[in-house]
């Protein structure tokens, strides 16, 4: 697995210690910021993410930052991206599992590094099931919007 990594300010140390986690489980990460915590817009950091999940097929991201509220919404402005904001092991593997999730968003002043863990492994040991979820994650990627 490869992951894309980004938060805002609000996020920073949450975001060093998930790239820890992440590369000591083995998986390949790219950091993509920021790295010190002067304030930034999230929104400029989603799109970071965002880009290089759609462009490296097959590929996952992860934005935090404080609630993971924001970061969420402004990924989900993507077509093709399906972030989901989680903050336990349950809603992290369902994301996978039933939505085929493919950027996992929470925030630092939500969890503490034992959830994020938990989070994070639940989500890698997920995967999309498929099935009656095809039509509906079809159906998702249709929306338009007025």
């Amino acid at each position: 697995m490869k992951f894309y990594v980004a938060t805002d300010h609000a996020g920073i140390d949450m975001k060093d210690f998930t790239v820890e986690y992440l590369k000591a489980k083995g998986y390949e990460v790219e950091d993509l910021g920021p790295f010190n915590k002067d304030r930034v817009d999230y929104p400029d950091y989603a799109v970071k993410v965002c880009e290089n999940v759609l462009e490296d097929k097959g590929s996952f991201g992860v934005l935090i930052c404080g609630s993971g509220i924001g970061m969420s919404m402004a990924a989900n402005r993507f077509s093709g991206i399906r972030a989901a904001l989680c903050h336990d092991a349950f809603t992290a593997s369902v994301a996978r599992a039933h939505n085929d999730a493919n950027i996992l968003c929470f925030g630092e002043r939500i969890v503490g590094q034992g959830v994020a863990t938990s989070i994070i492994d639940s989500w890698c040991n997920s995967s999309f099931e498929g099935g009656r979820h095809c039509g509906r994650v079809e159906k998702i990627e249709a929306i338009k919007g007025k």
